[in-house]
């Protein structure tokens, strides 16, 4: 290869250097310094849903191709994805990550190596992105994919039933068209981060060992998008002080929700509206003093918590969830308890739900104590206490170093005695201005705000009104032109109208161009957002034909497949479509990002 420095805008010294570089450089070598160069030269940016990783020293052309495609909710699979692809290039793997609604199902029998990386949201069902992907393998136009290397990452929560049932169906069905597994499917809890690990090793270890792909000498990869700036994250969070604590339910509330401010200072973390926090909450001192008492445990004793020495009043404080009877931890703890009682109860899943539904680990031992377990038996036993996670009310350009959460406390008698929420009642019984909480940024690329001039319409009942506070904040600061329109529900108009001042302000601005509420106690009737929705019918229709954007956030029980009902019969009402014909008219504004859904 030949080049003309003659007239390129380098020094002499430094043309000189770039010679040197490039001699003997072989065509691998080529390849990676090209796109190197390139991602240099785009600042590190790309696309946020296809991200590259060429193997040092390998040409594109004779390294072999993964394809990682995920189904994610709340980013998780999407940010282990890109962790594979920017690992791939260690192995000599050239690997794209591609978000499964934006994949073309032709392309799946001509895939040579693939990853499929999914959560499962709610009970069993798939995350938006991956419905259409999800009934392309189910329906009669799937291909048979004999030749195809797949391997699937399930991500989930045991405490549901159908734990990590999307990730079983992507294996079960890939295998049942003849694709082969390279490595056997894992199954991940929420403390999801060291199975992702071992079978991200795996995975590329068996492709580049089937390929015999060469290792570069170094680890190398072109990453698509820039890396962040922040060394703070899941794995290392950052202590943020407390600045604000402050009740913002009125008097007479039968519900205390909070609203609370946080430092980022210094941190370097940097957040966009749809984001959430992520909080690593404490476990009630109270119920870790009722564990002790009741195993007659010294919480002084000395246990090992992922390598290492604490006591185990902090293993059980910190580390370990102590408030969720999981259907894994019944399994275990029945394989200790000679009682044929228990083992019958565990072997029926709809009995255990039933008699787990809002017990704790005390009732466990109470009713089934075991005599011989040990205390670093139990911290074994016990899963990771998981963070929690707050969906953002605030604006980085608005609240620069701070950001903002709005916390229900969860409060309630079961079983006879009286019960929380572990982060909403730490929150705010035991937390005060000036206290430290463990955060990091969980990034909601599913869940963003579109172009400046494009109207939105944003549907939040309850607490699942925190984003759109940021999302309002963000356009008053970037003068955005686009139309906002809210609805907003809770109980009572006098005690529960959430930020009640600052929607009346923007409405009286013009920022929010229609809010529309809903109070469910306020009159004999319940009434709720999906009624307010059906009696705007014919508006709300109008501005989907302008082209605005759908954001629904809060309950994903009852809230959201109500609201879903009430938008198919808007669809059927006032479009002239059928039942089938406006699901797919949801589907198609889910798939052009415009009908957006964070629920929990």
């Amino acid at each position: 290869m030949t080049t003309d420095l003659n007239s390129s805008p380098l020094s002499g010294d430094q043309q000189a250097r770039l010679s040197d570089l490039l001699t003997g450089m072989d065509e691998g070598q080529l390849f990676w310094l090209a796109g190197f160069l390139a991602g240099k030269c785009s600042g590190g940016s790309a696309s946020a849903t296809t991200h590259t990783a060429i193997a040092a020293n390998v040409p594109a052309s004779s390294a072999p191709e993964l394809t990682v495609l995920f189904g994610s909710q709340t980013g998780n699979a999407e940010e282990l994805a890109q962790q594979l692809a920017a690992r791939a290039a260690d192995k000599g793997v050239s690997a794209k990550v591609v978000d499964m609604a934006d994949y073309k199902p032709k392309q799946l029998k001509k895939e040579q190596y693939l990853a499929v990386l999914a959560s499962t949201h709610g009970e069993g069902d798939p995350p938006d992105n991956a419905l259409d992907f999800h009934e392309f393998l189910y329906g009669k136009k799937a291909p048979k994919l004999d030749g195809l290397r797949y391997s699937v990452l399930s991500l989930g929560d045991s405490s549901y039933e159908q734990f990590c049932k999307t990730g079983q169906d992507f294996d079960s069905k890939l295998a049942s068209l003849g694709a082969t597994a390279l490595a056997e499917r894992v199954d991940c809890d929420v403390d999801y981060e060291d199975l992702a690990e071992e079978w991200i090793n795996r995975v590329l270890e068996t492709i580049a060992s089937e390929a015999g792909a060469s290792q570069p000498a170094a680890a190398n990869s072109v990453a698509a998008e820039q890396a962040p700036t922040s060394v703070f994250s899941r794995k290392n969070p950052y202590a943020a002080v407390i600045l604000t604590n402050q009740v913002l339910s009125g008097r007479g509330s039968d519900k205390e929700v909070r609203h609370i401010e946080l430092s980022l200072e210094d941190s370097g973390l940097v957040y966009k509206p749809g984001d959430a926090v992520g909080v690593y909450p404490e476990n009630s001192s109270a119920l870790v003093g009722e564990l002790l008492a009741a195993l007659e445990f010294d919480g002084e004793q000395v246990v090992s918590v992922d390598e290492r020495d604490i006591s185990l009043r902090e293993a059980l404080a910190f580390y370990r969830e102590i408030t969720l009877l999981t259907p894994p931890l019944m399994k275990h703890w029945a394989e200790l308890v000679d009682d044929d009682a228990f083992k019958a109860l565990v072997a029926d899943s709809t009995e255990l739900r039933a008699w787990t539904e809002g017990r704790d680990l005390l009732d466990l031992i109470q009713a089934w104590p075991i005599a011989t377990l040990a205390p670093q038996e139990l911290v074994n036993l016990l899963r990771k206490l998981p963070p929690r996670l707050y969906s953002i009310s605030s604006s980085q350009a608005a609240v620069d170093d701070e950001v903002h959460i709005t916390v229900a406390a969860v409060r309630y008698a079961s079983h006879g005695r009286d019960r929380g929420g572990v982060a909403s009642a730490w929150l705010s019984d035991r937390m005060s201005e000036g206290d430290q909480v463990r955060v990091y940024i969980d990034p909601n690329k599913k869940f963003a705000l579109p172009n400046d001039n494009e109207p939105v319409i944003m549907i939040g009942p309850g607490t699942g009104v925190a984003p759109f506070r940021a999302f309002l904040q963000e356009r008053e600061e970037r003068e955005a032109e686009g139309e906002n329109w809210l609805f907003f529900g809770d109980r009572r108009f006098r005690s529960d109208f959430l930020y009640q001042s600052e929607w009346l302000k923007w409405r009286r601005e013009g920022l929010l161009t229609r809010l529309d509420v809903a109070f469910s106690r306020d009159q004999a009737d319940k009434r709720y957002v999906q009624h307010c929705l059906k009696e705007s019918s014919v508006e709300v229709w109008a501005w989907l034909q302008r082209g605005a954007s759908l954001y629904v956030c809060g309950d994903a029980d009852k809230m959201a497949p109500d609201v879903h009902q009430a938008l198919l019969e808007i669809a059927s009402e006032q479009g002239g479509l059928n039942p089938e014909q406006a699901e797919d008219y949801l589907r198609q504004l889910n798939r052009d990002k415009r009908y957006q859904r964070d629920v929990y």
